[in-house]
C-alpha cells in the first residue's frame, strides 16, 4: 500500500525555515550549506509473563544547518520555528567551521581541508517506505494485546517458566534542503517484535532460553498479523525446541563443517564485512564503538576477503530494509552497489566528503544522522550476502556435511578493534551427522578471522534460503549515534570451522 507523507509534518514550516537558514549561510560566504527538518517518533512495549513491564513514546523535533566555509565543516541545531531562530542558527554553524578552519591551519594537516564528491540536484523529490499499517495509528491495548496473548501461549507450554515479550516501533519524517538546490522529503517505518522464552531446571538451577527468529523490518503493523513471517509456526516450535535444548549435550570443541542460517550469518556480516568497509574506518578516519578495519583503502580491487561464492552488496535501497531511504542525509540519491565480487574487495560505503577525499567519482548514500541534534556520519547501508540463484536448499546445504553443526540464531559475538579475529554464538545448534540433523547441542562458538571464515565458504544456498535480518542498535561514532540496518543472506556451507566449548573457555 502507497502511503503519503504525513500532513501533520508538511503543514510544518519547512521550507521557509530551510530559505531564511540557507540564506543566511550564503551570505555568510558558506561554500555549501544544509537544512534538516526531522521529526521522530520511538515507542516500546515489554511484557514480563504477559504482565506489562513498561513502556516509552517519545517525539524528537527540531532541525540541523550544517555548512563548510574556509574547507572546513561547521554544525548547529534548534528547536525554534522562527525564521530568525533558523538564520541565528546558520550562523552558529558558520562560526563553528571558521574556528574549525583556524584549528586545521593551526595543525598544519596537509589536505585536511574538506570538499564534497559531486551530486546531481534532486528537487522536490518525495519517498515514502513500504508498509501498509503505520503501528502508530494501531490502538496500544492492541499492540499489548497481541503480545501477551504470545507470551500466554508459550507460558501454556510444559517446561517454559517465563516468557519476555518486547515490540519497538518508529515513525520518521525527515525534510532535507541544500545550496545546490536539492529539496527532499520523506518518510519511513520500522518495528522490531522478540519473545523470549526461559526455562528452569528446578532440581540442578539450570536454566536456559530461546528467542524468536524474527527479524526487526522496514515494515508496519501487518508484519505481527501475519505478512513477512509466520508468528504462529514459530511460536509453537519454540516450546520443543527449548526443552531440547535443555536436555542437549555439551560440544566437544574441535573442527567442524558448518551450515549457518541467515538468522545467524547475518551478524557476522555485519560485523565482519559492514564495519569493515565502512571507508572512513579502512582510512583510520573512525575508531568509535567498533574500531578501524583491517580491509585497508590499498587493498581495494586486491584482499581476497574470500572464497569465489563471495559476493555482498552495499544496498540502501533493498525493499523492508532498515538502511533503506530514498536519499541520504547528503542529499544523494541511494543506490546498490558491489562491496566484494567473487571474493575479493571491490568496493566501500562513502559519504560525500570520504568520497572525494578517496578519488570516488560519487557517493553511494552512507551519509545518516540519527536526530536533528546530531551531525550526519556516514553510516552502515544494508549489507548483503547474495544467493546462488541456481544454489541449494537448506536441506541439500546439511546433507552435504558429515559431521558438523547447524547454526540458527544470533545471540552473543566478540570482534577485534580491526575487524577481524572473532567469535560467535548463537540461539540453536544442531549436530549434523551423516547429512542429517541429530539432535541440538549447548555451549557452541564457532572462531575464525574475517578472511579465513569466509575464505572458508564453500557454497551459498538458493534464493528460498535468503532472509533480511537486521538490527535497530548499531553504535557509531563520538557522541554516539544508533542506526538500525538490514543484512540479508542466504543460509551457507563452511568447512573446516574452529568450535569452541563456550563452557570450558569460562573456566567453569
Amino acid at each position: 500500500m502507497r502511503h503519503e507523507v504525513d500532513q501533520s509534518f508538511l503543514e510544518l514550516p519547512l521550507r521557509a525555515l530551510a530559505d531564511a537558514a540557507l540564506a543566511r549561510a550564503r551570505a555568510l560566504g558558506a561554500e555549501h550549506a544544509d537544512f534538516r527538518f526531522e521529526r521522530v517518533r520511538q515507542a516500546s512495549w515489554r511484557l514480563r509473563d504477559a504482565k506489562p513491564a513498561g513502556s516509552s513514546d517519545s517525539t524528537d523535533v527540531g532541525y540541523a544547518v550544517r555548512v563548510l566555509h574556509g574547507g572546513a565543516w561547521g554544525f548547529a541545531s534548534g528547536v525554534d520555528r522562527t525564521m530568525d531562530a533558523a538564520a541565528r542558527v546558520a550562523s552558529q554553524a558558520v562560526a563553528m567551521a571558521k574556528l574549525s578552519a583556524r584549528v586545521v591551519r593551526a595543525a598544519g594537516e596537509a589536505g585536511a581541508r574538506v570538499e564534497l564528491a559531486d551530486e546531481p540536484v534532486h528537487a522536490d523529490k518525495t519517498w515514502v517506505s513500504a508498509y501498509d499499517v503505520d503501528p502508530f495509528t494501531v490502538p496500544d491495548d492492541e499492540k499489548t494485546g497481541l503480545l501477551a496473548e504470545w507470551s500466554v501461549r508459550l507460558l501454556r507450554a510444559e517446561g517454559v517458566a517465563h516468557v519476555d515479550a518486547s515490540l519497538m516501533t518508529v515513525h520518521e519524517n525527515k525534510f532535507y534542503a541544500d545550496t545546490a538546490g536539492t529539496v527532499t522529503t520523506q518518510q519511513r517505518v520500522r518495528l522490531h517484535p522478540a519473545l523470549t522464552a526461559v526455562a528452569v531446571d528446578a532440581a540442578s538451577g539450570e536454566f536456559d532460553s530461546m528467542r524468536t527468529l524474527a527479524p526487526p523490518a522496514g515494515r508496519g503493523w501487518e508484519y505481527l498479523t501475519g505478512t513477512g513471517w509466520d508468528w504462529d509456526g514459530e511460536l509453537e516450535r519454540i516450546p520443543g525446541l527449548l526443552a531440547e535444548k535443555m536436555r542437549a549435550p555439551s560440544v566437544a570443541a574441535g573442527s567442524y563443517d558448518l551450515v549457518v542460517d541467515p538468522s545467524n550469518l547475518w551478524l557476522t556480516i555485519h560485523e565482519s564485512i559492514g564495519h569493515a568497509t565502512e571507508l572512513d574506518r579502512a582510512l583510520g578516519f573512525e575508531a568509535a564503538y567498533a574500531g578501524t578495519s583491517f580491509a585497508t583503502f590499498d587493498q581495494l580491487g586486491t584482499l581476497r576477503y574470500g572464497s569465489p561464492v563471495m559476493n555482498v552488496t552495499g544496498d540502501r535501497t533493498a525493499e523492508h530494509g532498515l538502511a533503506t531511504i530514498g536519499y541520504d542525509d547528503e542529499g544523494v540519491e541511494t543506490q546498490s552497489w558491489d562491496l566484494i565480487q567473487d571474493g575479493t574487495l571491490v568496493g566501500y560505503q562513502l559519504d560525500r566528503g570520504i568520497a572525494r577525499l578517496a578519488g570516488f567519482d560519487r557517493s553511494n548514500g552512507c551519509a545518516y544522522a540519527d536526530s536533528p541534534g546530531h551531525v550526519p556520519v556516514q553510516r552502515m547501508a544494508n549489507v548483503s550476502l547474495r544467493p546462488d540463484p541456481g544454489g541449494l536448499s537448506t536441506e541439500d546445504l546439511i546433507g552435504g556435511v558429515d559431521h558438523g553443526i547447524y547454526v540458527v540464531g544470533d545471540r552473543s559475538w566478540s570482534i577485534d578493534m580491526q575487524r577481524y579475529n572473532f567469535q560467535f554464538t548463537g540461539q540453536r545448534f544442531f549436530r549434523i551427522e551423516n547429512g542429517r540433523l541429530a539432535g541440538q547441542l549447548r555451549d557452541v562458538a564457532y572462531q575464525a578471522t574475517t578472511t579465513d571464515f569466509w575464505g572458508s565458504m564453500e557454497a551459498v544456498g538458493g534464493p528460498s534460503t535468503y532472509v533480511l535480518g537486521g538490527a535497530f542498535n548499531c553504535g557509531k561514532a563520538q557522541p554516539g549515534q544508533v542506526a538500525a540496518v538490514s543484512h540479508g543472506c542466504p543460509s551457507a556451507l563452511f568447512r573446516g570451522v574452529n568450535i569452541l566449548n563456550t563452557t570450558q573457555e569460562a573456566g567453569r
